[in-house]
């Protein structure tokens, strides 16, 4: 626990730093911010124009997939904050960067982490955030009580497999189509109650990629929409525990793949 406790504060250390260096180029920042909050809401401006045509879309309401797409994009936002800096991982290992990450006393994962922060993601949550507010039933304890550990939840899930690609980037070449199709499942198929797909397509979502439990299954917990679900709705209200679990494994894959790593040099 110690050492968890030491790795944790070194993170928020090394956060701060960069977010620092990052507020110096304040323009920089101010675009950044913009620019991800106004490409989300343009995706959200999409699902407003098709609610516009059809009154209701898989028995959800306009405001209630605002409040899917802001809990799902609030998850994601979360996830890429402290995760974004995976991208430029298989640089760090072609270039040979890598070998002075593992020659430093702290964890590798803590340092990659903290290269870089993702301004952009900061517009994503505000984005979510603000969709999570407008939209949402009244708010009661138990509301919030569930909704927070579901956002932290959702956003383990969408890590784990983020970080379990970036971790093949480690012994393999290049995993930017991998990664990009990843991002386009969450992305686009999260945003939506999973009851406007297919019988097929609504299990692959649910157990082999399980984008439902990143804002779905939450949601529809939080919306009291549990009766129509295709599960039962005891693993509605455990789906934050899933990406605790999850998240768990796909670190033991990136210390498994880190074990083998070879550099550049060798």
């Amino acid at each position: 626990m110690a050492e968890i406790a030491r790795t944790l504060r070194l993170y928020w250390v090394l956060q701060r730093a960069t977010m620092r260096g990052a507020l110096q180029y304040r323009l920089n920042t101010v675009i950044s911010v913009v620019t991800g909050a106004v490409y989300q809401g343009s995706g959200f401006a999409f699902v407003w124009v098709v609610m516009h045509t059809f009154p209701s879309m898989g028995g959800w309401s306009l405001r209630e997939i605002a409040f899917l797409y802001g809990l799902r994009l609030t998850a994601h936002a979360l996830c890429m904050l402290p995760l974004s800096s995976l991208i430029g991982l298989e640089w760090l290992v072609r270039e040979g960067e890598l070998d002075r990450v593992l020659l430093r006393p702290l964890n590798p994962l803590v340092q990659v982490m903290t290269k870089r922060m993702g301004m952009g993601q900061v517009g994503d949550l505000l984005t979510g955030v603000v969709l999570l507010i407008v939209a949402a039933p009244p708010w009661n304890l138990a509301m919030i009580g569930f909704c927070v550990p579901a956002v932290v939840g959702g956003a383990l899930v969408e890590a784990s497999f983020h970080l379990s690609l970036a971790s093949l980037s480690l012994r393999m070449l290049d995993t930017r189509a991998l990664r990009g199709f990843l991002d386009d499942v969450f992305s686009k198929f999260g945003s939506y109650p999973m009851s406007v797909f297919g019988g097929v397509t609504q299990w692959a979502l649910t157990f082999v990629l399980p984008v439902a439990f990143v804002a779905y299954l939450p949601a529809s917990v939080l919306l009291d929409k549990t009766g129509s679900l295709n599960v039962p709705a005891l693993v509605a209200y455990g789906s934050p525990l899933l990406g605790v679990a999850l998240f768990a494994l796909a670190y033991r894959v990136w210390d498994r793949q880190l074990r083998h790593y070879q550099s550049s040099g060798t």
